[in-house]
């Protein structure tokens, strides 16, 4: 069983409430299985770089707490990284395993991995911990035994084995997942190729972005489930827009106030897809109590990835389970509600998101005449979206309606050069 220790910091993404971390902290034990939460404390802490990051009354008062709690097996100090000193001291002093907030979310990463590439990253992030561990040994047999010792005729100290060890670990890890890259920028060049929109779905850790990705495409293999960082690997889902232009909804890692900025960086490969969409839809969890600045949380994050200015411009906003506000009304303009789980405010959803689509890519709304004896049509079918199609039966021609891109209308001229091309219906938007 786990005992939370809440600590106020201030968060290396933005100022946030007391409440709010120490909900997360919970949440992120609760999440992990056969670990539970059985005390919590707040308490101000000092300069998380100094030995003791709490005063002397402070650390008494949670020494005398733990020492009385038989029951307790280990502790979690809510601050994003303790130093090894630091932990060793708490540890000595309070007899049970000590957590900082990178260990904690770097074991529920490792424990929802599924794919390669998710479990090399977290190798990846592991690296910069074993490092740690490899100097604080070092350090203590130097103390216990004296001076630093070689490894028989190799010239080395046993603390250079060992760095050295770990670099040719993480090279061949970064070397796995630079293959990994390139397969996954293929794939990307492969959907730029066949022209289907890209729609990013972020937000911050269990806001419903997979449960409204679902409700969107209806694809029944996904399984939403009500755990923070149940997404950690990117995954691509088809569905269609009411026009029915197909498009494509990309499910990433969910955001978490304070994220270790080297778990951040060594899901960078996969966040990588993000810079591709064509939109993002920024979800939030409109129902809870931090919901504005999980907003900030996200944004910051979106911000530091150098994503382009149109992309970051390009961002529809949606607030998902309305249905948990009681007389929900928004005060922020241009959000869209819905509700994820209930189906609610989802066509709507649809409308702004095909509206945001046809002005990102420059797709065009067209009418082109064809011959029905001649290949035209079948062409459209295969090559554009044919949203209606009006048939002249006296002379075997039709009015066809088609979303269509300048690089397949540009195809369609030279191979049909007699047809007919009007911009007649529906408006691409401004």
């Amino acid at each position: 069983m786990y005992y939370v220790i809440r600590t106020v910091l201030i968060s290396c993404f933005y100022d946030v409430t007391a409440e709010l971390q120490l909900a997360e902290a919970v949440a992120l034990i609760n999440t992990i299985q056969d670990w539970t939460v059985v005390d919590k404390i707040i308490l101000s802490t000092k300069n998380a770089d100094q030995l003791f990051i709490f005063g002397k009354g402070n650390f008494q008062l949670l020494t005398d707490r733990i020492i009385d709690s038989p029951h307790v097996s280990a502790v979690f100090v809510n601050v994003e990284r303790l130093s090894l000193r630091t932990k060793k001291e708490f540890e000595d002093a309070w007899g049970v395993e000590v957590f900082d907030r990178y260990s904690v979310v770097l074991h529920i990463f490792r424990r929802n991995a599924q794919t390669k590439e998710a479990k090399l990253q977290i190798a990846l992030a592991e690296i910069p911990i074993l490092r740690a561990n490899v100097r604080n040994e070092v350090d203590q047999m130097d103390q216990q035994r004296g001076g630093s010792r070689y490894i028989m005729g190799s010239g080395e100290t046993f603390m250079e084995v060992q760095l050295r060890l770990l670099k040719e670990k993480e090279l061949k890890i970064r070397r796995a997942l630079e293959k990994l890259k390139q397969k996954r920028s293929l794939l990307r060049r492969q959907r730029k190729k066949r022209e289907f929109p890209i729609i990013s779905v972020m937000g911050y850790t269990n806001c419903g972005k997979t449960t409204l990705i679902k409700a969107l495409t209806g694809d029944s293999g996904l399984q939403p489930q009500d755990r923070l960082f149940a997404t950690l690997d990117i995954t691509a889902h088809a569905g269609f827009l009411p026009s029915r232009l197909t498009v494509l909804y990309v499910d990433t890692i969910g955001f978490l106030s304070q994220l270790p900025h080297d778990l951040i960086a060594s899901f960078s490969a996969t966040l990588e897809d993000v810079a591709c969409s064509d939109i993002i839809v920024h979800v939030r969890d409109i129902s809870h109590p931090e919901t504005s600045l999980q907003k900030e949380s996200v944004l910051s994050v979106l911000r530091n990835l150098s994503l382009p200015t149109q992309l970051l411009e390009s961002i529809l906003e949606v607030h998902n389970k309305v249905d948990l506000v009681d007389s929900y009304h928004s005060t922020e303009p241009d959000t869209i509600a819905v509700s994820a789980l209930l189906g609610y405010g989802l066509d709507n959803l649809k409308e702004e998101i095909e509206r945001a689509v046809l002005k990102r890519t420059g797709k065009n709304i067209l009418t082109i005449q064809v011959n029905l004896s001649g290949p035209q049509l079948s062409w459209l079918y295969k090559e554009a979206t044919v949203l209606e199609m009006d048939v002249n039966p006296e002379d075997g021609t039709a009015s066809v309606e088609v979303i269509i891109s300048n690089s397949v209308l540009g195809r369609y001229k030279r191979q049909f050069p007699l047809s007919r091309c009007s911009s007649m219906g529906k408006k691409n938007p401004d």
